[in-house]
Order: structure tokens, then sequence, then C-alpha cells
């Protein structure tokens, strides 16, 4: 899926009137969704445990120690729960954590948090309390001290706010602040086969979801109608929902869709973009088909992309860089009348984006990204094609580097008479 910089993913699809995955219109109100003859494939899901994250952490250090960087700060979110498990929110109250270059890491939080943090420390830490009348960043602070670290340079994660890392400066004076990039990105970019096989489960429920929604579909039904379905079979498979974007007719001419009420009608385009998480880690698959009849056009525009999608793997090699997959599919593309550039109709988005985690992870298969493609590394295959005030094709399947080459999380559709495969 493509996303909006400014805007969460659930936030986008709720604003093109998908999904509020609690109180859907339609079909919830006469109760859920018959799904009893699906059944949870995520039984054999193995959770990243203790060894890994410590793995993860040694890996941290050797980046650090490459990099001249005395320690990292982190904030609750993906990257504190991937290097420390704790699974915590942010407020204005700092919970932090700090992976030093060496030894043992520290979390910073509140005093009367640190009973509910550390029920999801996954690792051996140091914990320090703050009160209400303390400053935490001081707290951060003496850490560094403590380990010989403060005239070192302190690495930020970059999704760290900014009081924070403007307190650790004000607790730290002269303190040298430089991005972790080199070290969080060096790790989360390289998946390891744990965090694959995962993955790969969160995209079995998806395409199970949608081979079980897609018969269902029918004349009339809204796109909250088909998100219900979507959401309730991807919970009975043991998914947890993530995202459902669907758009029918003319708004899938616009990636992330359009407030205008929407429902399916023959002849038109039903576009659904969907994702959930097993275990933190996360799937992304979009499908693209005609409900009824296909237009000449339609299919010329369906068989393009679906093409489009073969070109992209087939240029991510390993070494090479990953914005030459986008340009690829852009030379296809144009080959064909379509663009130039990002210029419509044609492909006005990025190929590809990182996945993970996160939906969206560094780095894209973008124009001018010269991050060289290496085994471990994930991403989403998705070079749709939109025509406004028509109708738009989005084809999307992840895929994960190995020494040899890319590998299908899973397969695309090679026709538009089977789109679910």
């Amino acid at each position: 899926m493509i996303r909006h910089p400014s805007l969460s993913r659930r936030a986008l699809i709720q604003a093109a009137g998908a999904v509020p995955l609690l109180a859907l219109p339609g079909l919830l109100r006469a109760g859920e969704p018959d799904v009893s003859e699906l059944s949870d494939v995520t039984t054999g899901a193995v959770p990243i445990g203790r060894a890994e994250r410590l793995a993860r952490i040694a890996r941290a250090q050797t980046l650090m120690k490459a990099a001249g960087i005395g320690a990292v700060l982190i904030e609750p979110g993906s990257s504190m729960i991937y290097f420390t498990g704790v699974r915590w929110g942010r407020s204005e109250r700092l919970t932090a954590a700090i992976l030093p270059v060496e030894g043992e890491a520290c979390i910073v939080t509140p005093f009367f948090e640190e009973p509910s943090v550390r029920e999801s420390l996954g690792i051996s830490a140091e914990i320090r309390v703050w009160q209400e009348d303390e400053n935490p960043l001081a707290l951060v602070a003496d850490f560094l001290k403590e380990r010989k670290l403060a005239s070192r340079p302190i690495g930020i994660e970059e999704t760290v706010r900014y009081f924070a890392v403007d307190g650790l400066k004000g607790a730290l004076p002269g303190a040298k602040i430089v991005s972790a990039n080199p070290v969080v990105r060096g790790c989360r970019m390289i998946k390891t086969a744990p965090e694959i096989a995962l993955m790969q489960l969160a995209t079995d429920v998806t395409i199970a979801a949608y081979r079980w929604t897609f018969p269902r579909i029918r004349e009339g039904m809204t796109n909250a109608d088909i998100a219900t379905l979507m959401a309730a079979a991807t919970r009975k498979l043991g998914g947890a929902v993530e995202f459902n974007l669907i758009l029918l007719g003319e708004a899938a001419a616009y990636p992330h869709g359009t407030r205008k009420p929407q429902k399916v009608t023959r002849g038109e385009v039903v576009l659904m973009d969907c994702g959930c998480t097993v275990q933190g880690y996360q799937s992304d698959v979009s499908r693209s088909f005609v409900f009824g009849k296909a237009s000449p056009e339609q299919r010329k525009v369906w068989d393009t992309v679906a093409r489009g999608q073969q070109v992209a793997l087939e240029a991510a090699n390993v070494g090479t860089h990953a914005g030459a997959v986008d340009d690829a599919v852009r030379r296809y593309y144009g080959s064909l009348g379509y663009g130039p550039d990002y210029r419509l109709p044609g492909l006005s988005h990025r190929t590809g984006h990182g996945i993970g985690m996160d939906g969206h992870e560094p780095v894209n298969l973008v124009r001018g990204e010269r991050t060289p493609l290496a085994p471990g590394m994930c991403f989403s295959n998705e070079p749709g094609i939109y025509i406004p005030g028509s109708f738009g094709i989005r084809l999307e399947d992840c895929f994960y580097m190995t020494p040899t080459g890319p590998k299908w999380f899973s397969t695309p559709p090679v026709s538009l008479d089977k789109p679910m495969g």
C-alpha cells in the first residue's frame, strides 16, 4: 500500500470511507459474517524470543562501533519492540530505551509505569525510574555519564520526538547528536528467518481472507460492506486486522480513494488493498478485478500492471540499487505510452516500499534510492496504473531478497479472470 507522508494508514483508510473497523455500517448491523468454515492458520507462529532480541542488540552494537556511535536513544514504537520487546505508547511522559555500544540496555520510564513496562520486557535490562517532579532526560544523561559515553556521539532513532532530543541536549550540554539510521536501519532492514516466517504467515492470512471474501461480493455492496467481510475472515484466520482499503469504480483511479459514496457496480473495478499482522509482522496485498464483464481497456491495463510486477521483480537483483527497480517499471510503462515519469495516466507513486514490523519501512523502491538490495530486505511490489475519472488497477505482492534473488511472499495472479489466483 502507498501512504500519504503526513497521515497514518488507519487515518487514510477512514478518510476514504472504507473502515471504522469497530463500527462498520451495513453488514455489522445484521451481525458478524459467518466465518465458521475458516480456521486459524497461525497456530504454529513462533514469537520473537529473547535470543533473537539479544542477537539484534549485538548486531546494533557492532554497527555502533563501526559508525563511532556511543549509544542509541529510542522511544516507544516498533524499534523499541524490535530491540527490547517493550510494548508501550508515547505520551508527554517519556519512556525511552538506551542501547549502549557495550553492555546491557537501559529503560527509562515513569516510576508508576515501571511494573507495566516490565511486563513486556523481553531482555535483561536496567530500568531507571523518574518521579513526576524530575527530568527523565537527566536520567538518560546520568546513564551515559556512568557508562563513559557522554563524550561520544549519541544516535537518535529517526522517530524520536523533538522534545526528547532537545531535553537531552539540555541535560547533557555539548553532546554530539547524530542519526541512528546506520544502526537501527542497518538492523531492521535485514530480516532474519524468524521474521520472514511471521511475515509469510501474515501474508497467508491475507490471501486466504481474499479468497473467502471474493465470491461473497455482490452488486450494490459498499466499500464498508466488503471491508467487513475481509476483516471478519482475517480475524478468524488468526491475523490482527491492520487495514482494509476498498475502492470501487472511479475511486480506484485515486490511490487512496475518495469520500464519495461507492457501491459495487457491474462493469466497474473493485480495488482491494488489505493487510494484517501476525506477532507484530505485517502483510500488504492488493487485488483488482472487474465486477461483471471487463472492458478491453480494463483488461489491457490489468495485464500491463501484472507484467509491471514481473518487470520489477526481474530488476530486483542482489547488489542492484533499490531505485533501479522503479526505473525499470517506468521504462516499461513509458514504452506503452503511460507517464512519462510520475504523470497520469500511469504510475503516480513509487513502485514499492520496505515492510516488516511497520507497513512502511525504509527503504523504498523509488527513483534515486541508491541503497543496494541485500538478502533479508523485504518490499512491496505495487506498480499500479491510474486513469483519473475512469479507474485504476493496483496489484500488490511483497517479496524478500535471498542470496540468489527475490522470492514472493504471495504469488501474483496471472489473469483478470482469476484475480485471486
